[in-house]
């Protein structure tokens, strides 16, 4: 393996050369294709395995870009540690680039659970792992925290090797997940005993291990992180997804910003409004007709929401006038005009799709209406009412959302149902 300097914005990539053509794969959590016990990079047919050692030292020192050259499927094993690969880095030297380096600091907590995994990061400054280990009979509980510094790095993480318990080498061999492991570059755990080549180089060398882990999962990102990261039983798969929802995080405003964005050639006037509506969105504000409509596809005279007044997680109020001059009054009915209960069922699947379509990465998309259940009309709505459109997202799976809705004037429930909707490309 050879480490090589890279340009600016280059991000890390490794190189196959041992294969036609020297096929390059980016260090991006959008290449990760496996994460069992260890991290797999891939694209098309080309894999790369076990490449979270090399990450975290190429992410400890702090470099941002660099070629990391192979002539196998899997970077040399060295001890189990990062040791190797942060001394051919010190032995190399670094080199500061003009561009500036942009670290990413989360806008609000990310959690991530997954049995007994639990990882969560908050906004800060600088960068700080705490973290908790175990197996899953609570042996060898060991729990660190520590500050990510090029120096901290190098002297408390760096050197902590890989391990496994004794119970599960059966295991990691029939499915060929440790062709190359000894006692030379990995700590055997038997009962309470400790199978080692020489002393633990930390006291705590097993949570340690776990942090070098998290350090280049999260490179996955793509750029440094600031905030705090607190992590019980962490695992690959856990790191990756919480990469996975930063990166969708930071992407957020892009997205948004593409979807209801005017032109590049817009006027000021037009960008000013689409900043109004991109901050309403983040924070959940109110929305007047003119951002409704930004929202939702519909248009005379089937557009049933005139204002949203809140949004508040899965939930959101918004406000239809119920006035004469609708068109439906003409003839439901005549002398006798009523709002048809239909259309207040519709008035909630729309409210529905806007806190659905706030979200980043459905914007763009259309709410379809799919399904009504458990529907019921108790008053009639008339003319100079002000129908209030309640709606609480019950289950959201991929496209697929349900809410529960209700329709109030002057306080009191006039409708209610439960609605199925899907979301489509416009």
């Amino acid at each position: 393996m050879n480490f090589l300097p890279a340009p600016a914005n280059t991000g890390i990539r490794f190189r196959r050369v041992d294969l036609e053509g020297k096929p390059e794969i980016e260090a991006r959590v959008e290449n990760v294709v496996e994460t069992n016990r260890s991290t797999t990079l891939g694209r098309g047919n080309v894999k790369i395995h076990t490449v979270e050692h090399v990450l975290a030292a190429l992410a400890g020192c702090g470099v941002d870009n660099a070629i990391v050259e192979l002539d196998s499927n899997e970077p040399p094993i060295g001890d189990g540690s990062a040791r190797e690969f942060c001394r051919m880095i010190q032995s190399a030297g670094l080199a500061a680039q003009a561009e500036k380096r942009e670290p990413y600091i989360p806008s609000a907590p990310l959690e991530v659970k997954a049995g007994e995994t639990n990882m969560t990061i908050f906004p800060g400054e600088g960068f700080r792992i705490t973290c908790t280990s175990s197996d899953k009979g609570g042996r060898f509980t060991q729990f660190y925290s520590v500050e990510i510094t090029p120096q901290n790095w190098e002297k408390e993480l760096s050197e902590a090797r890989t391990f496994c318990f004794f119970e599960e080498i059966e295991y990691l061999i029939k499915n060929g997940l440790i062709k190359g492991g000894s006692l030379e570059n990995a700590v055997v755990i038997r009962d309470d005993a400790v199978l080692t080549t020489e002393p633990l180089r930390y006291p705590e060398e097993f949570v340690r291990h776990k942090i070098l882990d998290i350090i280049g999962d999260l490179s996955l990102l793509g750029r440094p992180l600031q905030g705090h990261l607190i992590a019980v039983k962490p695992s690959h798969s856990a790191n990756c997804e919480l990469a996975r929802q930063l990166q969708a995080q930071m992407q957020k405003p892009i997205r948004t910003a593409q979807a209801f964005g005017p032109p590049p050639s817009a006027p000021k006037g037009v960008e000013d409004k689409k900043a109004v509506l991109l901050e309403a969105l983040d924070q959940g504000q109110g929305l007047d007709a003119i951002q409704v409509m930004q929202i939702l596809p519909h248009r005379y005279p089937f557009l049933m929401v005139d204002r949203v007044v809140k949004m508040e997680g899965d939930f959101i109020s918004a406000v239809k006038n119920v006035t004469l001059n609708e068109a439906y009054f003409q003839g439901h009915f005549p002398g006798h005009p009523i709002m048809p209960g239909v259309l207040q069922l519709e008035a909630m699947a729309q409210v529905a799709g806007i806190i659905m379509l706030r979200r980043a990465e459905n914007a763009g998309q259309i709410a379809y209406f799919m399904a009504a259940d458990n529907v019921k009309w108790r008053k009639p709505v008339l003319p100079g009412d002000v129908l209030v459109i309640e709606v609480e997202m019950t289950k959201v799976r991929g496209k697929l959302g349900k809410a529960k809705g209700v329709c109030k004037v002057r306080n009191e429930v006039v409708s209610e149902a439960e609605v199925t909707f899907m979301l489509m490309q416009s």
